[in-house]
């Protein structure tokens, strides 16, 4: 297989991955698979982390994503870069972006 090969994979991989977060998220069901709401939200996410308050939200956001990976046992299969679980709050229900 050629270098560019096995680059294209990597990068195909590495997508299918992230798409598969907002998958487990629920974002797709809980948007009716509307592209552009997902991409609203992608974007305000991005404006977010770019503002005054971009550094708290970072850090809001990697605690929330922690602790439903390791509530996760899908994500405990010795890959860190494996799809990983849904983003569920202690109540059970789907977890927010920011508080």
């Amino acid at each position: 297989m050629s270098a560019w090969q096995v680059k294209r994979r990597k990068r195909t991989r590495h997508l299918i991955e992230l798409g598969g977060l907002v998958v487990k998220a629920g974002i797709v069901e809980l948007t009716g698979d509307d592209r552009a709401t997902i991409l609203g939200a992608l974007l305000w996410m991005a404006d977010k982390l770019q503002s005054d308050q971009g550094e708290h939200a970072r850090e809001l956001w990697a605690a929330k994503g922690k602790q439903a990976l390791e509530a996760d046992p899908a994500t405990h299969n010795g890959s860190p870069n494996a799809p990983q679980g849904a983003l569920v709050n202690k109540a059970g229900g789907r977890s927010g972006l920011c508080n």
